[in-house]
C-alpha cells in the first residue's frame, strides 16, 4: 500500500509538523510504504495555493495523506482516497466578518467534504472541528501527536535556588507577557525557544528577567534544552495539542500548563494544571513545583506514565489501521476514535 504524506512547506523556526511525520514514517509497519511530496510555496496568497494543488493531484498514491497546514491541497485530491489531519483551529478563532467565512469555507468546510477521513489530534480539538464544520461525527477520530524517541529520561537534581524554567514558544497564544509578569522577582533563569519580538523583549527587560533566548534549534539541541531545565512552564492561551508537555514528561521534568482546550487532555494528570489568564496563578504553580520536592516528584513519575501513550510506534499503527480501513473499503465502520 502505497501512502503519500502531503507536506507544508516548511517554515523557519516552524517544523513540528515535520518532525511529527518524520517520526510516524520512521515507525510504521512494513505493509505501509510511504513517500513525501512537499509543497513549493509557502501557505500564502492565491496563486502559490493554486499551483501546489495543481501539482499535488499528479503525485497521489493509494491513500492520499494530507498531514496539517495545507488543507487545500485535499480540494484536487481524490475524495475516496484522502485523508486530512487537523491540528488545530486557532485562525478561525481569531477572524471576523468575510475574512473568516473565507477561511472557514476553503480551510475547513470544503476539505472536510473532500476527504474520506478526518484525524483530529485531541479530543478538545475534534470537538471544536465538529461544532464549526457540520458533518458525520464517525468521519473524525482522534489520533494523538507522537513524541520523538530522541526525547528520553535524563536525570538532573532540581536546582531550587535559581531553576531553569523553560519556555517552548513565543508566538501570540504563548503567553510569554503573562509569564514575563509572573516570574518577576522570582530567582529563576527563564530560557526561551524562539525568535523574539521588539515588543516580547520591551516586556522581559520591564519586568527584570534574566533570560536566554535559542532560535533555530535542531533536534538535539531542542532535546539538550529539556535536558538542562529543571521544569517546564507551558500556560499557551490555545493549543490544538501541546507536544512540549509530552517531551518534557519523557525526559523527566515538571510541568506547570494551562487548564484548557487540549493541555489537561493531553498532561493526563501529570502536571500542574493553571489558569493562563492569571498572573498570580501562573507564579503560584511555579512556586509549588519550587517548593515541594513531594509534588514535584509526583509530577515527574506521573509524567513517565503518560508518555507512553504518545510513542511513535504506537501512534503509527493507528495511522496504518485507518489508512488499511480506506484501502479496504472498511472506512464506513469508523466509531470516531483510534
Amino acid at each position: 500500500m502505497h501512502i503519500v504524506h502531503f507536506m507544508r512547506r516548511p517554515r523557519e523556526n516552524v517544523f513540528s509538523i515535520e518532525r511529527l511525520y518524520e517520526d510516524v514514517r520512521d515507525a510504521m509497519p512494513d505493509d505501509c510504504r510511504v513517500t513525501v511530496w512537499t509543497c513549493n510555496n509557502f501557505s500564502s496568497g492565491i496563486r502559490p495555493r493554486l499551483q501546489d494543488m495543481w501539482r499535488a493531484r499528479r503525485h497521489q498514491g493509494d491513500i492520499n495523506h494530507v498531514t496539517g497546514d495545507v488543507h487545500y491541497l485535499t480540494l484536487l485530491l481524490d475524495p475516496k482516497r484522502t485523508v486530512l489531519t487537523v491540528h488545530d483551529l486557532v485562525m478561525l478563532g481569531r477572524l471576523r466578518g468575510p475574512a473568516r467565512f473565507a477561511f472557514w469555507l476553503l480551510w475547513y468546510w470544503l476539505p472536510v467534504r473532500r476527504s474520506r477521513a478526518i484525524v483530529a489530534i485531541t479530543e478538545s480539538t475534534r470537538a471544536a472541528l465538529l461544532a464549526s464544520v457540520r458533518c458525520d461525527p464517525a468521519k473524525v477520530r482522534v489520533i494523538h501527536n507522537n513524541v520523538s524517541d530522541e526525547f528520553r529520561p535524563a536525570p538532573r537534581a532540581f536546582n531550587a535556588i535559581c531553576p531553569r524554567i523553560l519556555q517552548v514558544g513565543t508566538a501570540w497564544n504563548k503567553n510569554l507577557d503573562r509569564v514575563a509578569e509572573a516570574l518577576t522577582g522570582l530567582a529563576c533563569r527563564l530560557v526561551i525557544i524562539g525568535p523574539l519580538s521588539d515588543e516580547q523583549l520591551a516586556i522581559l527587560r520591564r519586568h527584570d528577567i534574566d533570560w536566554e533566548n535559542h532560535v533555530g534549534l535542531s533536534r538535539a539541541a531542542l532535546v539538550a534544552q529539556y535536558e538542562s531545565a529543571d521544569m517546564l512552564l507551558f500556560v499557551s492561551t490555545y493549543e490544538g495539542f501541546g507536544l512540549p508537555i509530552v517531551e518534557a514528561h519523557a525526559v523527566g521534568r515538571p510541568v506547570v500548563t494551562s487548564d484548557i482546550l487540549s493541555m489537561p487532555e493531553v498532561a493526563g494528570g501529570a502536571a500542574c494544571l493553571i489558569d493562563p489568564f492569571d498572573v498570580a496563578g501562573i507564579r503560584a504553580g511555579v512556586q509549588r513545583i519550587i517548593d515541594d520536592p513531594n509534588y514535584r516528584d509526583g509530577l515527574v513519575a506521573t509524567g513517565f506514565e503518560n508518555v507512553k501513550r504518545f510513542g511513535a510506534a504506537h501512534v503509527a499503527e493507528q495511522y496504518a489501521a485507518l489508512y488499511r480501513e480506506i484501502a479496504t473499503g472498511e472506512i464506513s465502520s469508523m466509531n470516531g476514535k483510534a
